[in-house]
């Protein structure tokens, strides 16, 4: 008998012990999930990357906020940032590092510049570590690679949609253009951007290329390469310059041959001409009506998005690469809850088959859909042009992004 209440009592006891375990059992299953952050937080690319570093850190702040992933019961997501440097040398020794230090990543995104990215992504795709990015060279998706994820719309892709979206902007202002102009780095996506252009998007609708400059970042003086601009005076000039400094050195030159000021239509192919400091350094004036073909930009839709990123990380506006990570992070987010894991390989699966039209991540895309082909691009991924007014940066294209009619240059 005594024994029997002994059981009886040994019994109630681990019933009480496991019925107050399994809170932390739940808990104990709640594991974090790692996303690592590679882009170049040094060198002339390091604005950009700081700018990507802002968008991912208030996403993960924001899904966090709201209960972190669900399936893994709560699971919180912490960003693991890393330096890609200045040089494709130092980008890839930094993703060997970054898998080096963080064996247990579930993915990563970054890089920014394609150079950097397709050094990186020789690095990640052996280690079997999916990576999302907004590079936009076509090289990245046809290497036949497995675990690259490009959000962008490609260089290709772009150029070829670009000529006629600007034929179209031109022609409601009243001025058509006839011939064309283009200056350009020679770093990867550039050239992408500028390839069709040059063998034969241009003629095909009619337009002579009457300018064709090709440099090597960190650009020391642009004179001679402007005034040959001057000499043929295009109708639009295409200033392909990646970094800050070499966009804004180009386009001091061309205000002091007098084709600034809205004289000249520029069009520009780099998230970095929308950053704040260039109104600061170069004037409102000299920046009116220089337009930009980016793969994303935060306008319609995105105004709490906005409003948060000037309140909590300082900027004045949300351009294309915070608002790109910021939408990577959310990617992460979903592939975590359809996985129910923070398991790389099956991320990278959840990522695959996913496809969410207007909801989710897809609200933070240009197109309004996430889903990747077998190449790993996005399938609807559209460009979009920005234009600086007054002083702002301001999405004037697609129509569903748009917050503002273009206007053309006069010259």
């Amino acid at each position: 008998m005594v024994n029997r209440s002994k059981r009886n009592m040994l019994t109630a006891s681990s019933a009480a012990i496991a019925a107050g375990a399994a809170p932390a059992i739940a808990r104990a299953q709640a594991k974090e999930v790692k996303i690592g952050l590679i882009v170049p937080l040094t060198g002339p690319w390091a604005r950009s990357g700081d700018f990507m570093r802002k968008g991912a850190e208030m996403a993960v702040e924001d899904i966090n906020a709201a209960g972190g992933i669900k399936s893994m019961g709560g699971a919180r997501m912490r960003l693991v940032i890393i330096d890609a440097g200045e040089n494709v040398e130092k980008a890839k020794n930094a993703a060997q590092r970054m898998l080096s230090q963080d064996p247990d990543l579930t993915g990563a995104t970054g890089a920014w510049l394609s150079s950097f990215t397709l050094a990186i992504t020789e690095v990640t795709e052996r280690a079997e570590l999916p990576m999302l990015t907004l590079s936009f060279a076509d090289t990245i998706t046809a290497r036949g690679f497995k675990y690259i994820f490009q959000t962008s719309i490609t260089a290709g892709q772009m150029s070829t949609l670009a000529v006629p979206a600007l034929v179209a902007l031109s022609k409601t202002a009243g001025k058509g253009i006839q011939n064309v102009g283009i200056i350009s780095d020679n770093t990867a996506a550039p050239m992408a951007f500028a390839k069709p252009m040059r063998e034969g998007g241009l003629g095909n609708m009619g337009l002579k290329l009457v300018v064709d400059e090709i440099f090597t970042p960190p650009l020391a003086d642009a004179s001679s390469m402007i005034q040959k601009v001057r000499t043929a005076r295009p109708d639009l000039l295409i200033n392909l310059a990646t970094s800050l400094p070499d966009f804004k050195l180009t386009l001091e030159k061309i205000n002091e041959v007098g084709l600034g000021r809205g004289r000249l239509p520029i069009v520009a192919n780099s998230g970095a001409i929308g950053a704040p400091e260039l109104l600061n350094i170069m004037g409102k004036d000299i920046l009116e009506g220089v337009m930009n073909i980016t793969a994303n930009w935060g306008g319609k839709g995105h105004e709490k998005l906005i409003a948060d990123f000037k309140t909590r990380k300082g900027e004045p506006w949300i351009p294309q690469d915070p608002m790109s990570t910021y939408g990577d992070m959310w990617i992460f987010k979903e592939a975590c809850e359809m996985a129910k894991s923070g398991d790389k390989k099956a991320v990278a699966s959840a990522i695959r088959a996913m496809d969410f039209n207007g909801d989710g991540p897809a609200r933070f895309f240009p197109g309004g859909r996430v889903k990747f082909d077998d190449n790993g691009r996005r399938v609807g991924a559209v460009l979009t042009i920005s234009q600086w007014q007054n002083g702002v940066p301001v999405a004037v294209f697609p129509e569903s992004l748009a917050v503002a009619p273009a206007i053309w240059p006069k010259r």
